[in-house]
C-alpha cells in the first residue's frame, strides 16, 4: 500500500492531526508536511480546519473513499497469494540492534513461537541505524531497537523503557553506600559498552555532563561478558536494566544498584516495520499481544 493511504485513512478517522501522529507513531508537524505535500501532489484541498477537527473537503471525500478501496484491495491481494504459498511455515527476518539482542531479542523470539508455532524466524544484527535502514528497504520484515523511529512509511511500536544502573559485585565497598551519588564513579574501576554503539555513547555523555571519569578497565560488546569479568575483577559496570535479571545477577554474585541521575538515561525499546508491506497485515491482531507481554515484564 502506498504510505499516504495509511496516513491519509488515519487523519480522515480522527479528525486530528495531533490524534492521528501518536497512532502513526511520528511527529505532529512531519505528519502536517506529509499532508501539505499530498495535496500539492493532487493539486487539490483535501482538508479545511474545523475548530480543533479537520474535515474533508469534496475533493477528499473522493480521495478518502479511493484510499479505503485500494486498503481493501490489497488486503484481499495479500489473502489471496497465500493459496499459493509453497509452504505453510512462514518465514520472518528479524533484525536486532546489538543492545536489543542481548536484552530482549530471546523475549521476543519466544513470544512469537507462541504466538504463531509454524513461524521460520531468521536474525541478522547490527547497529541501530543499519537496522532501521534494512527495514526501511525491506531486507528486514521486521526490526527491534533500542529508540523510537519516525521515519516515513514506517510503523513504531513502543514496548517498554528502561534505564541504566550500576552492576557491582556484592562485596564491592560501595554496596554499603547507599543512596549513591553519580560522583560514586568518578575514578571507579569499571567495564563499559565498546565505543560507538548507543549505550556507550549514552555513557561518555553522562560523564561529561557530571564531569565524571572513572578509571576505565576494559571496553566489550558483549553484556554477557561484562557481566562475568564485573565479578571477577571486582569492578562495576552500567547496563541496562531490561538484561538485568535477578537470577543473572544472582549467579554472578552482583548487585544492580539504582543511580538518581542514571534515571535520566530512559531509552524506549521498539518494534518497527515497513507499513507497505505483507508483514504489517501479519502484526494486525498481534499488536495488543505484544504489548500487553512487554508491560507484564518487570524491566
Amino acid at each position: 500500500m502506498d504510505d499516504w493511504v495509511h496516513m491519509f485513512i488515519a487523519v480522515v478517522e480522527h479528525s486530528s492531526i495531533n490524534r492521528a501522529s501518536q497512532v502513526l507513531n511520528i511527529s505532529q508537524p512531519a505528519l502536517s508536511r506529509r499532508i501539505m505535500k499530498l495535496e500539492e501532489m493532487l493539486g487539490v484541498q483535501l482538508f479545511i480546519r474545523s475548530g480543533k477537527r479537520l474535515e474533508l473537503t469534496a475533493a477528499g471525500r473522493m480521495t478518502y473513499k479511493y484510499a479505503l478501496e485500494l486498503r481493501q484491495k490489497q488486503k484481499k491481494f495479500y489473502q489471496e497469494l497465500k493459496k499459493y504459498a509453497t509452504s505453510t511455515k512462514r518465514s520472518i527476518t528479524l533484525g536486532a540492534s546489538l543492545t536489543t539482542l542481548q536484552a530482549s531479542l530471546p523475549d521476543l523470539i519466544s513470544l512469537f513461537m507462541e504466538i504463531d508455532a509454524n513461524l521460520d524466524i531468521k536474525t541478522i544484527t547490527g547497529k541501530t541505524h543499519e537496522i532501521v535502514t534494512a527495514v526501511k528497504e525491506q531486507q528486514a520484515d521486521l526490526g527491534l531497537v533500542a529508540s523510537l523511529v519516525d521515519e516515513p512509511g514506517m510503523v513504531c511500536i513502543p514496548l517498554f523503557a528502561d534505564h541504566l544502573k550500576l552492576v557491582i559485585p556484592r562485596e564491592h565497598p560501595l554496596a554499603q553506600e547507599a543512596p549513591l551519588s553519580i560522583n560514586a564513579l568518578h575514578r571507579l574501576p569499571m567495564i563499559l559498552f565498546s565505543k560507538g554503539t548507543w549505550y556507550r555513547i549514552l555513557v561518555d555523555e553522562l560523564f561529561t555532563n557530571y564531569q565524571v571519569v572513572p578509571e576505565i578497565k576494559m571496553e566489550i560488546d558483549s553484556f554477557e561478558a561484562i557481566i562475568r569479568l564485573t565479578a571477577t575483577c571486582g569492578a562495576g559496570t552500567l547496563l541496562p536494566s531490561s538484561y538485568l535479571r535477578s537470577q543473572l545477577l544472582q549467579d554472578n554474585g552482583l548487585l544492580a544498584l539504582n543511580i538518581k541521575q542514571l534515571q535520566r538515561t530512559v531509552r524506549t525499546t521498539s518494534l518497527i516495520y515497513h507499513m507497505n508491506s505483507e508483514t504489517a497485515l501479519w502484526m494486525d491482531g498481534k499488536l495488543d499481544a505484544i504489548k500487553q507481554y512487554f508491560a507484564g515484564k518487570a524491566y
